[in-house]
This record gives C-alpha cells, sequence and structure tokens, in this order.
C-alpha cells in the first residue's frame, strides 16, 4: 500500500514539491500572501498616522507667540509682508504659514541695553581693571603706548599771547569711559539697517542677544566718532567740572544724529561718561596746573564779587552803564537823568544829602534876604540902634543852650583887680543836660 503525504508538514527539499500551484505549495502561497498582505495594512496605517503628525506638526509650527516686550516681522519668502502698521506684529499668539513660506523676526522694542565704551580708556592688564587711580606708581612710571591704549585729544587752556595777536591753544590727550544706553525703537529700520546675522542664532540662544551683540560694533563705531568730535571742543577743566553736563550732552547729541542718519532704528536713551581722567604719566603735573588753574578762578570769582558788591553798594546795577556814559559822552541828557534816577546804595545817598543841602542854603538865603530886605528901612533911619539889637538877638540865641552863664562888667578904678569866682554846679542842670541829650 502506497504511504499518503501529510500536508501539516513543509516538503523537506524541493524535490519533494509536486507540479507548481497544486497541492500543499499553493497553500502555502496564499497564506503568505495573507501575511503580506496584513503587513501592508499595518504599515499603510502607520504611514497614515506618521503623516496626520507631521501634518499637525508643521501646520503648528505656524503658531508664534510674541512677547510683550517684542514687537516682530514677518518675511514671506524673505521679503517683509504687509503694509504700514501691519508690518508689525503685536504681542500675543500668531497663527502663520510655516517655514519657508513666513519667517518670524522677533525685536524687543521694550528692552534697554546698556553698551560699555572704553575704547578711550589707557591699556590695563588682568587684575588691574578696578584700579582707576591714575597717580598709582604702576601707571605714572608706565609709558603712553598708541598701539594698545586708547586716548582722545581735548583742548587745552586758551592763550591770550598767541603770535598774531588772535585768540588759541595747544591740545592734550585724556582717557574716559562711557555707557550707552539705546533702545529700538524702529523694528523694520533696526532689521534693514542694522547687522544682524540671523544664521548665527543656535538653539536655546536668546534673539535679543543676538541683536545687542549684532548692533555693538556700528554703535562703537559711533560712539567713537561723536566723542572724538565733541570733546576736541573743551578743556579738560570743562570735562572734569563746568562743563560735564554740557559736554555729555554734546557727545549723546551726535550720537543720536549718527544713528538717524543711518535709520538705524536706535533710539538714545542715555549716555553716561563712567571714568574720566589726565594722562597718568603725567599725573603730578596735571594736579598742580588744575590747582593752579582753580586758585586764578578762585581770586577771579572773589575780585568779581567784590567788585559788584562794591558796585552795588556804591550806586546799584546801574553803576557801569553811568560810567561807561559819562566816560563815552554816547547818551542824551534824558537818558542820563534817567540813569541818575536809578542809582541806588551809597551814590543814591549822597545825591539825596547834596541835594537836601543844596535846598537848605537856598532857603537860608532867601531867608536872609528877607530878613535884610525887612530891616534895610529901619536901619536907615536908626542904624545904631538897629545893630544893637542884632547883636542883643545874637547873644540871646547863643545864651540860650547855656546852661551856666557868668557876666563879669569891668569896675572903674579896679585896674589890675583879681576876680575869684568858685562855682558849685547845680547837680539838676547835669541831668536835665543828659536828657535834652
Amino acid at each position: 500500500m502506497t504511504e499518503q503525504p501529510n500536508n501539516n508538514q513543509p516538503p523537506q527539499n524541493s524535490s519533494d514539491a509536486g507540479p507548481r500551484g497544486q497541492g500543499f505549495d499553493a497553500q502555502e502561497m496564499q497564506e503568505g500572501y495573507r501575511y503580506f498582505s496584513n503587513a501592508l495594512k499595518v504599515s499603510f496605517s502607520l504611514l497614515k498616522i506618521i503623516m496626520i503628525i507631521l501634518v499637525v506638526v508643521f501646520v503648528g509650527s505656524g503658531f508664534r507667540v510674541i512677547g510683550s516686550d517684542e514687537r516682530a516681522l514677518v518675511l514671506r519668502f524673505g521679503k517683509i509682508r504687509g503694509v504700514g502698521e501691519d508690518r508689525l506684529l503685536s504681542p500675543g499668539q500668531k497663527l502663520l504659514f510655516p517655514y519657508p513660506v513666513h519667517e518670524v523676526i522677533k525685536i524687543p522694542t521694550e528692552k534697554k541695553f546698556a553698551l560699555g565704551i572704553n575704547t578711550f580708556w589707557y591699556y590695563q592688564k588682568p587684575g588691574e581693571e578696578m584700579i582707576e587711580d591714575p597717580t598709582r606708581p604702576v601707571y605714572v612710571n608706565a609709558e603712553l603706548d598708541p598701539l594698545i591704549d586708547g586716548y582722545c585729544i581735548i583742548r587745552g587752556e586758551r592763550q591770550s599771547n598767541v603770535p598774531g595777536g588772535s585768540e588759541g591753544s595747544d591740545y592734550n590727550i585724556a582717557h574716559s569711559k562711557w555707557v550707552l544706553t539705546y533702545q529700538i525703537t524702529n523694528p523694520e529700520r533696526f532689521y534693514k539697517n542694522t547687522f544682524v546675522d540671523e544664521t548665527k542664532i543656535e538653539a536655546g540662544q536668546n534673539y535679543g542677544d543676538l541683536i545687542e551683540a549684532g548692533a555693538k560694533p556700528l554703535l562703537r563705531n559711533i560712539v567713537a566718532d561723536a566723542v572724538v568730535t565733541a570733546m576736541v571742543n573743551y578743556t579738560i577743566k570743562d570735562a572734569m567740572s563746568d562743563k560735564t553736563a554740557t559736554v555729555t550732552e554734546h557727545v549723546r547729541r551726535l550720537i543720536q544724529n549718527k544713528l538717524d542718519i543711518t535709520q538705524s532704528g536706535i533710539k538714545v536713551i542715555s549716555l553716561q561718561r563712567t571714568s574720566f581722567t589726565w594722562p597718568r604719566q603725567v599725573a603730578r603735573a596735571f594736579e598742580a596746573a588744575l590747582r593752579a588753574s582753580n586758585a586764578k578762578q578762585k581770586t577771579i570769582s572773589e575780585a568779581k564779587l567784590y567788585a559788584e558788591k562794591a558796585l552795588s553798594e556804591t550806586a546799584g546795577l546801574v553803576a557801569e552803564k553811568l560810567v561807561d556814559a559819562l566816560q563815552n559822552n554816547n547818551l542824551s541828557n534824558e537818558q542820563l537823568e534817567l540813569l541818575w534816577d536809578r542809582l541806588a546804595g551809597e551814590a543814591q545817598e549822597r545825591i539825596a544829602q547834596a541835594q537836601a543841602y543844596r535846598t537848605q542854603v537856598v532857603e537860608n538865603a532867601k531867608a536872609n534876604a528877607d530878613y535884610v530886605a525887612q530891616i534895610l528901612p529901619e536901619y536907615r533911619k536908626r542904624p545904631r540902634l538897629v545893630i544893637q539889637k542884632i547883636y542883643q538877638d545874637a547873644i540871646e540865641q547863643v545864651l540860650e543852650n547855656v546852661d551856666e552863664t557868668v557876666i563879669i562888667q569891668p569896675t572903674e578904678g579896679a585896674k589890675g583887680a583879681e576876680i575869684r569866682i568858685q562855682i558849685s554846679r547845680d547837680p539838676t542842670l547835669k541831668k536835665k543836660s543828659e536828657q535834652q541829650q
């Protein structure tokens, strides 16, 4: 009897297989097709899920969050999108087309950046940055090296004995440090005209830091140019004491003008000069010159104050104008009278006394003239009697204010006679005299 093959066991080798498509080989192929079909279905299902996830991620990448201190520009294929105010995105969540259709450039417009400028400060070795005393021996013995030491030219004291008769001055050098505080007020101009390499931004890096680093070279050059341009117009005394605020404002104005010309979109918030000193190699000579200049200015100020005080006490504020008018004779009589009337102080008091004395003399002269005119007819009739009356009136006037009166009349035949008078002064007369005084 012939043995039947077992359908549940696979053939041991190719020689055991029957004709193609017959027997258990066809069944095996059908099973393989079924497994392959199931695998394809699973693969397509996974592929759909992955595609859905990619689509969601792609669409979600279009969501942008603009910070409260930021404004954003939207680039559509590299060109700024929108017109007018629509060119800037306000803070909040925005839905845009994903990259590369739309690209969002966030610019911090509310943040204030601070930039230190040490271009004009002398070189300091590591560890010496905190030492800013130019009188220290480590600096006094050093030499100025233009290759590593920063400085700017500043005007010296003005000289009046310049050949040719015109005023002039020499020039000195000075060291200074500055701190510039600025803010981005026009994002579009800043993006277009201020260099910021967006391709260098790394994962996790703040775009504001990248902006600050990109703007530093431009701002350093502009500040350096402004400092050089402004400082040459001032003396070291102006820069250190008298006109410190004026010098700083001058530099700030030059910086802002340059930023406006370049349309940088940057506004200067403030400029501070944190350090300023003379050359360290001649520190002692500068200190001596500064003390002499201060003493000179103090003496001049004291002299001016004394002159103003003397003029004010003597004649008031119009004294100089009146003296000039009297010397040059460049005013009319009416104008001079107005100046005389405006005099004050001791001069006005003297003028008032003179006017009062003049009035008194004139009145007395008039009174005497009237008196003589009254007694003249009587004098012509009885001259001796009138003279005797005048004499008596004069004696009475003289004796009115006399406390004690002693009258001695000559006695006939008493030649060589001696008269002794013992006077015991009445205490009541002395008390009365004191009260009257």
